[in-house]
């Protein structure tokens, strides 16, 4: 049996392929938009000389996730006792529906806060770092894809909040990090989807009631054990 490090080698490994082929993917569509940009950066020009002269526009979020953050030291530790180490728990919420929404304005009652499956609006969150939570119903369809989505109190300290983006940063592939908007006990917490068993799969929670240092570890171990195994797998 491979050797977790092993295994941990081999997913890096598929997970930087992956990265290149949407690089290249979105290397050929950035060719079309530099054309259709060219024939509107006056119109661009214009508008930002407007917006200089009338305040500050939509940015008060700025900071929620600021930059220069510190990693605890990880530890290359099974989840198990990489979550009971960091005081986190562990639960798991069988799905029981994989339904598109039409609207956003649906209302979808979830087992559990943050969700981590169920029927969810029809158009995914982007991955990436958010200071403004997307509606849980886009970011629900985001773990269908195999993502893994940490949570955070927007109350958590400055320094806190920038080793979480920091964390981020290291590696970003498939992963969502995002104020929590859906009321959640936990201080951070991390989500997935599985696809097992079919059709629906399993929703995967660990919370961590308390920011500490070896919760990174356990941040960790939850990825590696998670990630890429939705029930609709996107690259």
């Amino acid at each position: 049996m491979a050797s977790r490090r092993e295994q941990k080698d081999r997913l890096k490994r598929e997970r930087e392929e992956r990265e290149a082929a949407l690089h290249a993917s979105r290397g050929r569509q950035r060719l079309v938009g530099y054309a259709v940009a060219a024939g509107i950066v006056v119109i661009a020009v214009v508008i930002g000389i407007a917006l200089l002269g009338g305040g500050g526009g939509d940015d008060a979020s700025a900071g929620v996730l600021p930059d220069g953050g510190d990693v605890p030291e990880i530890a290359d530790v099974d989840l198990k006792p990489a979550a009971q180490a960091a005081g986190c728990e562990l639960k798991s919420f069988k799905a029981t529906g994989r339904e598109h929404l039409a609207s956003l304005s649906d209302t979808v009652k979830y087992a559990s806060k943050p969700p981590t499956s169920g029927n969810h609006y029809q158009v995914p969150a982007e991955d990436g770092a958010y200071e403004k939570s997307p509606d849980p119903k886009e970011l629900v369809h985001t773990l269908e894809h195999g993502r893994i989505v940490i949570w955070f109190k927007r109350s958590l300290p400055a320094d806190d909040r920038a080793a979480l983006k920091a964390y981020f940063d290291e590696d970003s592939y498939q992963m969502v990090l995002t104020p929590d908007p859906t009321g959640m006990t936990y201080e951070v917490a991390a989500t997935a989807w599985n696809r097992d068993p079919e059709p629906n799969g399993t929703g995967r929670l660990m919370g961590c009631p308390k920011y500490n240092d070896k919760m990174f570890t356990a941040l960790e171990a939850f990825k590696d054990e998670n990630r890429s195994r939705g029930p609709e797998p996107v690259p």
